[in-house]
């Protein structure tokens, strides 16, 4: 900050750093909060999600390779690149047995892979926990937390199965990843971790991620998932687009709000 903008602050900071005005920061901050692209979790146009899909179809960044969807829930995004006419082979993977039964169902109408696995650090046996008796909501996590805590809702415990990255990779002998889209509920550096030798070839060209409260729960720091993926640069989405992040600060970073992070990989931008 220049001399003009610490004076700035420090003026408006005298006059307006009083509880009288403390409820229209407050306003103020959660609004512009949405502004920087961040609770906007409405619709897929509010989210940036189709303006990311776009300018991925526009700079040729889906002419090849294969997609995976890690965490796919019932298939909603998958669903969307479809509906896009994006037609490379597309791997979703859920692991809650109620959610999967449903990714079936949409993957024969709509032409993609269902994987009935969930990715991780290393290959396990473990647990989900889902709303009791409303199996497969789009809230299930690793983290028991996050439906008793965040949500206040009551737990139920389903066993799954964890694969990683690397190993799906290996198993199905693709050389290019053109998008790993997470969505995991406070999971995604596990899933991350899970494809280090990936990352380190090369091979996975853009990466999509939700980073939200639920990284509270799981302790990961937004820097956390910048040190697993060096040679990337950043982005959050915004209904028109893409908006470079720079270089790592607390105070642009560390926001545990639900918000679109991209990574896409220098070599491949």
């Amino acid at each position: 900050m220049n001399l003009l903008g610490r004076s700035f602050k420090q003026a408006y900071a005298y006059l307006f750093a009083r509880k009288l005005f403390y409820p229209a920061h407050l306003f103020l901050y959660k609004l512009s909060m949405s502004g920087l692209g961040i609770r906007n979790s409405e619709n897929d146009y509010l989210s940036g999600e189709k303006a990311f899909i776009r300018y991925l179809i526009n700079n040729g960044k889906l002419n090849d390779g294969v997609i995976l969807d890690i965490g796919a829930n019932i298939g909603h995004y998958s669903i969307m690149l479809r509906k896009q006419q994006i037609r490379l082979p597309l791997f979703a993977f859920e692991p809650h047995p109620a959610a999967f039964k449903k990714l079936e169902a949409a993957a024969r109408t709509y032409r993609f892979t269902p994987v009935p696995l969930g990715a991780g650090e290393v290959p396990a046996t473990a647990a989900i926990y889902d709303y009791a008796g409303d199996g497969g909501s789009e809230h299930a996590s690793i983290y028991k937390e996050v439906i008793e805590q965040l949500h206040e809702g009551q737990a139920e415990e389903k066993h799954i199965t964890l694969t990683t990255i690397d190993d799906f990779i290996a198993g199905n002998q693709l050389s290019k990843i053109a998008l790993l889209k997470i969505d995991t509920e406070g999971h995604e550096l596990g899933v991350l971790k899970g494809a280090q030798t990936a990352i380190e070839r090369g091979l996975i060209a853009a990466v999509q991620i939700e980073f939200n409260e639920m990284n509270v729960i799981s302790r990961t720091f937004f820097r956390d998932i910048v040190a697993v993926l060096p040679g990337y640069d950043f982005y959050r989405l915004l209904p028109d687009g893409l908006k470079p992040l720079g270089k790592y600060n607390v105070t642009q970073y560390e926001i545990f709000a639900f918000q679109n992070i991209v990574a896409l990989r220098k070599s491949a931008r």
